[in-house]
């Protein structure tokens, strides 16, 4: 397999240097450049076509928030993970909301951050169980509110397709196969789905779509 190409995006050369270091210990994986803030990236991501993002939050200049609505707005569809030091439970779920395909505390081992590098490139959101535990009890926390009419963030083109075939019953396995991917790449999608729409199951997230105009049967 070709060699993953790894952006890195902190404001702390120490880091930078410690996750560069730490990186380059797998040899499928290349640092192939290092900004210190969201603008130096985004000029970066441009120049050097990084196959994967490890981005941080807290940046002077231009945050990590801002610097994946940018991403998003330009339709830039390379894998951001985030690596922060916060353990925030609404910074978690708007990262996700925004399309980051990973969320990692600093402290991670480097055995996590690989597979949800490689996770990433894959196309698969990857978390914890202890922080997919907070966004959902972050997300369940700000639904029982009930605060006004939620946005919910757009579907890729690849997902809307896994829930369509989901729509007309088709089971994962099925999916997986008239798509060409493995089993557990459908699975990763819906786990993305149901995050971005707030759900926590397939006829929730049908529902919810259809209400919102995303699919039709």
């Amino acid at each position: 397999m070709s060699t993953i190409k790894v952006l890195i995006v902190d404001d702390h050369q120490l880091i930078r240097d410690g996750l560069k270091l730490i990186v380059e210990t797998n040899e499928r994986f290349v640092i192939i450049g290092e900004a210190e803030n969201g603008q130096v990236a985004l000029r970066l991501i441009e120049e050097m076509k990084p196959d994967v993002i490890l981005l941080d939050l807290n940046m002077p200049v231009m945050s990590g928030m801002e610097t994946m609505e940018a991403l998003r707005n330009k339709q830039c569809e390379i894998p951001v993970i985030i690596l922060t030091t916060y353990n925030e439970d609404e910074l978690m779920v708007n990262a996700l909301a925004l399309g980051a395909k990973g969320y990692l505390l600093k402290d991670t081992n480097r055995t996590n951050l690989f597979r949800s590098i490689e996770s990433a490139i894959w196309g698969e959101t990857l978390l914890q169980p202890d922080i997919m535990n907070k966004v959902l009890a972050a997300k369940e926390s700000k639904e029982s509110t009930g605060s006004s009419k939620k946005e919910f963030p757009i579907l890729t083109d690849k997902e809307q397709v896994i829930l369509q075939f989901v729509a007309r019953g088709y089971k994962s396995k099925e999916i997986a196969f008239d798509m060409g991917v493995t089993e557990r790449t459908v699975k990763a999608h819906l786990t993305t789905i149901y995050t971005k729409l707030g759900v926590d199951s397939r006829s929730q997230a049908v529902a919810t779509a259809m209400e919102r105009g995303i699919i039709h049967i």
